[in-house]
């Protein structure tokens, strides 16, 4: 097998790389590389100088692979294969090395950002000569699509992508689509309510014929790859059939079982049978298996009892399906830091010490307090306020 030739180019990014990686150190350590026959370092690598100077390098030493060490691969490493493709070598043999966003950006010491700089690089470039040219190929891809997460940002990818005429499956592990944004009282920078922005997006996506709207259910398995994947999704039984509930509310008149209601954020309580809030898609109570005093068996039913639409069902059952798609939008949100994890301001040990999202509970007319700030410990108005800001730095 004859001996590699490749080509290792170094961009400054301007000062990006350069001011606490020494570019031109980087380049003459990958020089002594023995099947490094060519080495550049340039300013602004991915400018149309800069790739010129890539193709013709090429052509000019004979090269067989390159490795670009700048930015990464996210950015440009389309650009530099379809460089390394127009000079005439196969696509594949060119390899990013990103000596910019965990190296360049995260090191104040020069030294230490060229010495990491080094050892990124060379790793690249003994990758390189293990790479194969290689042929792209055309497959069918399955034309329809999943998104992960009924939050705002899932909701608005689902009609955007089923209004561009491909069919989506939208999952949500609660038994509402919608997520945290609801629990917002307003929204910036219009000040209007959630809701009012929110809830005729929930209402679409449950109408629109181009979206299968699966709650209450948790993606188990992804297998296939990309453009033709097969996902396996669980959906946890409801107990109540959405299309015979009339969100009466009898059933939780009569539920003993009282836990903390998680929309709220723990400012108050809901009963084992609930719908999370007034808006809920679908429109349907759910029965907390957890919650409930006990299905199997049988050790209360005063749900069933009073329920004249005989929506309520003890014995559905979970089902788990496999939904064919070709492509996967992961929105599945966030949860809070807790003020339990911040002790130093009294978090978990000094009552009514809250977060943003309870705050937000308390001012929405639709909340725990119906928009009146009150001490979630004895429900009484507070004589001052006191609102403590924290900065992460990274």
């Amino acid at each position: 097998m004859s001996k590699k030739r490749t080509g290792v180019f170094v961009c400054h990014c301007g000062t990006n790389i350069a001011a606490t990686v020494d570019v031109g150190r980087v380049a003459k350590e990958m020089a002594a590389e023995h099947t490094v026959a060519f080495t550049q370092e340039y300013v602004y690598m991915c400018s149309e100088p800069g790739q010129e100077s890539v193709v013709q390098a090429i052509k000019d030493n004979k090269l067989d692979s390159i490795v670009v060490t700048c930015c990464s691969p996210n950015l440009h490493e389309k650009t530099f294969r379809d460089n390394a493709q127009r000079a005439g070598i196969n696509n594949f043999t060119c390899e990013i090395a990103n000596i910019r966003e965990q190296c360049s950006w995260v090191h104040a010491d020069k030294a230490k950002g060229t010495e990491k700089a080094i050892k990124i690089s060379r790793s690249v470039v003994r990758r390189v000569n293990r790479n194969l040219p290689m042929d792209s190929v055309k497959v069918p891809v399955t034309r329809r699509a999943m998104v992960i997460g009924g939050g705002i940002a899932g909701i608005q990818a689902a009609l955007d992508i089923a209004n561009a005429g491909i069919e989506v499956v939208l999952v949500e592990k609660q038994a509402t689509i919608g997520g945290r944004m609801l629990q917002l009282s307003e929204t910036f920078p219009t000040l209007d309510c959630s809701q009012c922005v929110l809830s005729p997006k929930m209402v679409e996506v449950n109408r629109h014929p181009g979206i299968k709207l699966m709650t209450y259910s948790e993606v188990q398995e992804v297998a296939g790859s990309v453009g033709n994947f097969r996902v396996k999704v669980h959906k946890r039984s409801s107990f109540v059939d959405p299309d015979k509930c009339k969100i009466c509310d009898h059933c939780t008149e009569v539920c003993p079982v009282v836990v903390p209601n998680e929309y709220e954020l723990g400012l108050t309580a809901r009963r084992a049978i609930y719908i999370p809030y007034a808006q809920a898609i679908p429109a349907s109570f759910t029965l907390d298996e957890d919650a409930c005093l006990g299905l199997n068996p049988i050790r209360c039913g005063k749900c069933k009892d009073v329920c004249e639409a005989g929506a309520i069902d003890y014995d559905m059952r979970p089902v788990t399906t496999t939904e064919e798609v070709g492509a996967i939008v992961v929105a599945t949100g966030f949860d809070l830091y807790g003020p339990e994890n911040m002790p130093e301001l009294g978090g978990g040990k000094v009552e009514d010490v809250l977060d943003g999202l309870q705050f937000e509970r308390l001012i929405s007319a639709s909340g725990a307090t119906k928009g009146h700030i009150l001490r979630p410990s004895d429900l009484k108005e507070p004589k001052e306020v006191v609102w403590a800001r924290l900065y992460f730095l990274y």
